[in-house]
């Protein structure tokens, strides 16, 4: 992609900065993402926390129950009412010994696959056009990054959890001839169709790095040690010796979790620093498991169809190059149109991100989570104390769209906000350095409750810059609610559905301090701009395939065009606090897209904080 400079000012100012057959298999040809990816609308679930649709498979003590668990499951633990204070205690935390954050590990609310199949008319309605959920295996944790069945949906997320279980006990876990259809897995085949009906494409995230504690193979290693057919699958240092009285088992946890036991890597270093890519490969009965619920939910029962579009696939850079270039061969092999998008982050956090194009060169993924951008564009558009200009944004991004392509350009994941985040609103609320200090805990200075005025306004505008600049747009559920939080765990409060009554939030968040209230519930007016946003990139296919062109970066001004043979846009943004002029080309007369007002005058004056989108009538 070629970002082209029109104004001399500028150039002075940059120049010191540097689908196939049912049934079949294709072989994939293709080194860039998908055609449909680009056009792409993202809307990210976190199904726990997503929508309660049926309470009778809600969560239950032995559902959650890991050996792992650093604190038991109280006598009188209960469902987290969806409604209740985020920071308000449950009878049973309240009993706990331990901090608040502990005891959050234990709160569920019972979101479900029926909450999803509820919501698909909301999504469409919502304008969205993909979705990317996080895992959904089955697993002890509201978060299933700690699988105890990868073949498998969560049992508390289908409509039958005790007849799951009993599916699941009745397989050969290592045999896929065995594995049968849990209802929990028919509905999440149901919402895969229901999507595909509502032209919604659907991914999957999952882990093959780690899993967690009761994962079969790993009870299985657990149980009979050095004798177990699986004990190669994990890093093990020492099995128990049954000759002493003392238990030398001792294994290597993913960031030395012991709850997350970490999957063997062959032909590896010996030491690989997290951050940086590797050589290497899974074990090869890890992988041959891997590839086989891999293929399970692309082509269910061989009809491509019916499966899923894709995976997302979490701490890409722990786990070997050789095995990612093999994953993406056979993935695409099934499906050539499938999109793998993968999570690599911090290089050292937390001031250098990673370097994608290792990863995004062809041959692993046909993108990645793009944090990469969305951090000086909150450095731009927020009021923080790492603030850039205009040019100095310009930069920033040409850099790293000028090393991956125009094509995975357009097809990246434009993330600004996840369940590993702060929400967008309080991303912008708060004046610090990006996912640094970013909660209570860190910083008892961090905002966590309802932002200013001014913030929500530097939130639209930004929206206005992701949903018109390259790449596939993407939306925390929630964030279009107008829901704030600080960083993980905060950031994964139930949504706020208009229909819902919610309690006041306890501004003071977890400390000890005289409460204050807020109300919190449906912001109605920022969910609207987010559906004027999705009808503007959805209507106007030059945003999500035409180039990109800078044509102006100075101070807080911002503007680029997109354009294609068929269109051209012109976006226009003021960050700052002060009105702004922006001279128009002469003779022509454009139409404000955000607000259809007709515009003939050779100069626009741009208020504080606002954004122009022109068409030349």
């Amino acid at each position: 992609m070629r970002h082209i400079f029109t104004s001399i000012l500028l150039l002075l100012a940059l120049s010191a900065c540097q689908q196939p057959a049912q049934n079949q298999a294709v072989n994939n040809t293709s080194n860039t993402p998908p055609a449909w990816a680009q056009s792409a609308i993202w809307y990210q679930i976190f199904v726990e926390r997503f929508n309660n649709g049926d309470p009778s498979n809600d969560p239950t003590p032995e559902t959650m129950y890991a050996a792992s668990n650093f604190i038991p499951t109280p006598d009188n633990w209960t469902i987290t009412p969806w409604t209740q204070d985020w920071y308000e205690q449950e009878e049973w935390a309240q009993r706990n010994v331990q901090n608040f954050y502990s005891n959050l590990q234990l709160r569920r609310y019972g979101g479900d696959l029926q909450g999803v199949l509820d919501k698909l008319d909301y999504l469409q309605d919502l304008g969205i056009t993909a979705i990317y959920f996080n895992p959904l295996n089955d697993a002890p944790s509201l978060h299933k990054y700690d699988a105890r069945n990868y073949h498998h949906i969560d049992v508390n997320f289908g409509p039958d959890p005790q007849g799951d279980m009993t599916i699941i006990a009745s397989e050969t876990p290592d045999d896929p001839s065995t594995w049968q259809w849990t209802s929990a897995d028919k509905m999440f085949l149901q919402v895969i169709e229901e999507a595909h009906k509502r032209d919604i494409k659907v991914i999957l995230d999952y882990s093959w790095n780690h899993t967690g504690v009761e994962f079969w193979v790993w009870k299985d290693i657990v149980k009979n040690q050095e004798k177990s057919e699986f004990k190669d699958w994990y890093i093990i240092n020492s099995f128990d010796d049954p000759a002493t009285p003392q238990n030398e088992f001792n294994y290597e946890g993913w960031l030395d979790i012991q709850s997350l036991p970490a999957l063997t890597k062959i032909d590896a270093p010996a030491e690989h620093k997290p951050g940086h890519p590797f050589e290497g490969n899974l074990h090869p009965q890890v992988k041959e498991h891997v590839f086989a619920v891999t293929k399970r939910w692309l082509a269910p029962d061989g009809d491509v169809s019916k499966g899923l579009d894709g995976y997302r696939l979490d701490v890409a850079d722990h786990i070997p190059m050789g095995f990612w270039r093999e994953y993406h061969h056979f993935v695409k092999s099934i499906n050539p149109e499938a999109y793998l998008v993968g999570e690599i982050w911090w290089e050292e956090w937390p001031d250098k991100l990673m370097n994608p194009v290792p990863y995004v060169s062809g041959d692993v993924f046909d993108a990645v989570m793009f944090y990469q951008v969305y951090r000086p564009a909150r450095y731009f558009f927020a009021l923080t104390d790492f603030e850039i200009d205009a040019a100095q944004l310009v930069d920033s991004l040409n850099f790293q769209w000028d090393r991956i392509g125009d094509a995975t350009a357009r097809g990246m994941m434009n993330t600004a906000a996840t369940h590993d985040t702060p929400r967008l609103l309080t991303s912008f609320a708060n004046k610090g350095k990006y996912k640094y200090q970013a909660k209570p805990s860190d910083n008892p200075d961090y905002i966590t409750g309802k932002p200013d005025e001014e913030t929500y306004q530097r939130v639209k505008l930004y929206l206005l810059h992701q949903f018109t600049s390259v790449g596939a747009p993407h939306i925390w559920n929630g964030d279009e609610m107008g829901m704030w939080g600080a960083d993980d765990p905060d950031c994964r409060k139930p949504l706020w559905w208009p229909e819902y009554n919610f309690e006041p939030e306890n501004i003071h968040s977890i400390f000890k301090v005289e409460k204050q209230y807020v109300p919190v519930g449906f912001n109605t007016e920022l969910h609207q701009y987010y559906k004027q946003m999705t009808r503007l990139r959805n209507n106007n296919p030059v945003l999500s395939s035409g180039t990109l062109e800078f044509v102006k970066a100075q101070g807080k001004l911002l503007a680029y065009t997109r354009t294609s043979q068929e269109a051209q846009l012109l976006v226009v943004f003021n960050a700052g606090n002060e009105m702004l002029k922006y001279h128009l080309p002469k003779g022509k007369q454009y139409k404000d897209l955000l607000t259809g007002k007709v515009i003939e005058d050779e100069m626009v004056v741009l208020k504080s904080i606002s954004g122009l989108v022109l068409k030349e009538m």
